[in-house]
């Protein structure tokens, strides 16, 4: 997707065909517009001079022409690269703001997250907090107090929910925060970004919850910079550029569609400082997939999936080895190359994968026109199932990846099933070898 296709107004972003069902939220043409002034002094001359009709500020669209329908049961995600407007429009659908244009109407009760203590006092403790939040909501107390052993069990703060807000850490402010909004039995939860906080533990808690909510009826609008998370949790999302409306649809298209100009821009930027590459070369080979996007210095021809024979397979038992091979061809002089795979499951979750970098195995430079055969090899430990195949070919040679760029990556390039096995079932995602022994009363090792 080029960044100009990115920047295309609401009435012209791609939107999926709806979902049935109660509309919770509904906005149309929504706008936020905010008055930049150069100079402190200007606002004041603003306000006095407004007669002569001269201005002194310049308008600045947070978000312009964004619509879109979220229906009850729906979770949402909204992506987008910082200063594209997802906090925004979380405040006009919470109604913490007012539209400059357009409007939006939401059905239900209410609980919006949109930054750490959000709603609480802090010289109040988080038990009285926890009562205020739910007279804010038009709880009754009575009612507060039978969920309260709830709120404390979920939160897990111990002894500090009965200490002031202002001496919480931004953790423990998480998760009373999460603890009362999960309580309450909103019929619309807004949640901006606070997931990045806490312990990991708490954040699978978290995201748990959210998903047993959603299939209860919870409709959910969810800020987050984890594709992951997005893919998990949501079942559409809205992709935000510069403050329009790109992209509405199902989470994995959406998410494709924002890692893909996120990495165009990003290489844009590495790009303009080097100008030994030149300018971007379209892709030769139609090679199958979902997504593809890059530079196209160095291009992927081919990608196979083989058995331990080197035979095309597709489908493969728990234990057997898997080669994925891909063909590289450059179309310019290249040197510090790297290729990568990914195995993502049908739901969109990425599983596991490497680097050659990453695994310091060196490639060698190539001259246009040149290519290469990299085979990656491993056992199989997933699940009996279906699973996609992505491949991705760039250039880095700093640890911390500061001079990436992105040569070529095709996404559900190829594809292959595990089939099951009743005498050995596979009962999560993959399976781990693990070594068991066991110990009589005495400690000796029985045989």
């Amino acid at each position: 997707m080029s960044s100009e296709a990115a920047r295309q107004n609401g009435a012209g972003a791609q939107v999926e065909a709806k979902p049935a069902g109660e509309v919770v939220i509904s906005a149309h043409n929504l706008g936020k517009r905010y008055q930049i002034y150069k100079k402190p002094q200007d606002r004041l001359k603003q306000g006095l001079l407004r007669w002569t009709g001269k201005q002194y500020y310049r308008d600045f669209w947070a978000l312009k022409n964004v619509s879109f329908e979220v229906r009850r049961g729906e979770a949402v995600g909204v992506l987008g690269r910082n200063g594209a407007g997802k906090s925004t429009l979380l405040q006009l659908v919470a109604g913490t703001l007012a539209p400059s244009e357009g409007d939006v109407q939401v059905r239900g009760r209410v609980a919006a997250m949109l930054q750490l203590g959000s709603g609480f006092s802090p010289e109040f403790t988080g038990r009285e907090n926890v009562f205020l939040a739910g007279s804010i909501l038009g709880i009754p107390r009575k009612e507060m107090e039978k969920r309260f052993d709830a709120i404390a069990a979920f939160a897990d703060i111990g002894s500090f929910m009965d200490q002031p807000i202002k001496t919480y850490s931004s953790g423990m402010g998480a998760r009373l925060a999460f603890a009362v909004s999960f309580s309450v039995e909103p019929d619309l939860l807004i949640v901006d970004e606070i997931l990045a906080v806490g312990d990991i533990g708490f954040q699978q808690k978290c995201v748990s919850r959210l998903r047993a909510l959603r299939d209860s009826g919870l409709t959910m609008l969810f800020v987050s910079h984890s594709p992951d998370a997005v893919r998990s949790v949501c079942n559409r999302a809205l992709f935000l550029v510069d403050g329009q409306m790109v992209y509405f649809g199902p989470s994995e298209q959406t998410v494709n569609q924002y890692l893909s100009y996120v990495r165009e821009q990003t290489n844009k930027e590495t790009l303009a400082g080097d100008q030994k590459l030149g300018a971007p070369v379209p892709f030769k080979v139609n090679v199958p997939g979902n997504l593809r996007y890059g530079t196209g210095h160095a291009q992927i021809e081919k990608v196979e999936i083989l058995n331990h024979l080197g035979e095309p397979t597709r489908a493969f038992v728990l234990g057997e080895r898997i080669t994925i091979e891909a063909t590289l061809r450059a179309h310019a002089a290249v040197k510090d190359l790297n290729a990568s795979f990914l195995i993502r499951d049908m739901v969109g979750i990425d599983l596991m994968g490497t680097t050659c970098f990453d695994e310091g195995v060196k490639l060698p430079a190539l001259r246009a026109g040149e290519k290469t055969v990299i085979r990656f090899e491993f056992e199989n430990a997933l699940r009996p199932g279906n699973f996609g195949v992505c491949m991705a070919v760039n250039r880095v040679s700093s640890r911390d990846y500061s001079d990436t760029v992105l040569f070529d990556q095709v996404d559900g390039c190829a594809a292959f099933a595990v089939m099951g096995n009743p005498d050995r079932p596979v009962h999560y995602k993959f399976h781990q070898p693990v070594s068991i022994s066991v110990h009589a009363g005495d400690g000796a090792l029985q045989a």
